[in-house]
């Protein structure tokens, strides 16, 4: 009874997480399920593609990285799932910049990697011989460990469809362990909003002269948890941070969104960012690269003086210990 209790903890923090962002749960059914996979799949076909017509990055896993997927794991496991990246560099100062934070933070656990992204995973183990538990192997590993209490702690941004199918993959497990608790997502709380707003502009007020404006791209999802990207907007728009502007790749606010909204102030210069865990293949191709149809190229083509900034949000100091403080309210959970 206690773990199944645990379960549906967990699902009942979705739903939790879901209101929290302005929005309804997306239910949980065969055509979002085939959604989520799709969205994930192209993804990681862009990036690990991407990656295999060009120079592998120069440095790869560390060893204390590689150490996140090991055994003698012991009684506590802080399992953090991420989609994963393989451009080697921005892995390393993103998702293991959290993963080191959470490991100082919650030493009575052992931290542990997962990525949701198989074909990222397949591409690094083929590139640089370093294997990536997925989600499954991650549960199996804790299992076969002996792991009684399992905190999830995702590097999401939002509680979007891959959220809700990683709580649907761990709770077919959950019955192996004594306690499962989740850790909600980076943009959840009302009071996560304000302080993900403080630590992006602290990040970036050196550009903010009025002459510039601050353009950050995010990912975007057909689910309704897109709505994070317009109210982070709107808070920065409430707050006075006029120059900032907020787009996305794949839904909306799109980029000509932003470019026309950008376009009706008086701005000499535009400073690219994403707004993302990691600096992977949408920040380096989608936003920072010379093709065609890069953000880049079309701010450059309307008239601006253009500047990327290829870092990820997990190397926000700010950022991270947000993502403690998740993960501290789903350890409290289990005690």
């Amino acid at each position: 009874m206690k773990k199944l209790t645990a379960y549906l903890l967990a699902a009942a923090m979705f739903t939790a997480v879901a209101t929290a962002c302005g929005g309804n749960a997306a239910p949980t059914t065969p055509a979002t399920e085939a959604a989520t996979t799709a969205a994930d799949t192209t993804e990681a076909v862009t990036e690990a593609a991407t990656e295999a017509e060009t120079e592998a990055p120069t440095e790869a896993e560390t060893p204390a990285e590689a150490d996140r997927n090991q055994d003698e794991i012991g009684d506590n496991e802080l399992l953090v799932l991420s989609f994963g990246t393989s451009f080697n560099d921005s892995r390393r100062l993103t998702i293991g910049a959290i993963e080191n934070d959470l490991e100082t933070a919650f030493p009575d656990y052992s931290v542990r990697r997962g990525f949701t992204a198989n074909i990222i995973i397949d591409h690094v183990q083929k590139r640089d011989n370093i294997l990536i538990d997925d989600v499954d192997a991650a549960l199996n590993r804790a299992i076969d460990n002996g792991v009684k209490n399992l905190v999830v702690q995702p590097t999401h941004l939002m509680n979007g469809l891959e959220y809700n199918d990683l709580i649907k993959q761990v709770g077919d497990k959950a019955d192996a362990f004594e306690n499962v608790s989740f850790g909600e997502p980076l943009l959840t709380s009302d009071d996560d909003f304000k302080r993900v707003e403080t630590a992006i502009t602290d990040w970036t007020k050196e550009y903010d002269d009025g002459e510039t404006a601050i353009v950050f791209m995010g990912h975007g999802t057909e689910a309704e948890s897109n709505g994070v990207y317009q109210k982070m907007q709107d808070l920065l728009t409430a707050d006075g941070f006029e120059h900032y502007y907020i787009g996305t790749v794949e839904a909306n606010p799109s980029l000509d969104d932003v470019l026309a909204a950008v376009q009706k102030g008086e701005y000499k210069r535009v400073v690219l960012e994403p707004l993302m865990v990691v600096a992977g293949d949408h920040a380096n191709n989608d936003m920072a690269s010379d093709e065609d149809d890069s953000w880049k190229t079309a701010f450059t083509n309307a008239g601006y003086e253009v500047e990327c900034v290829l870092r990820g949000l997990g190397e926000n100091e700010e950022i991270r210990k947000l993502y403690i403080e998740h993960a501290q309210a789903a350890i409290e959970k289990i005690k």
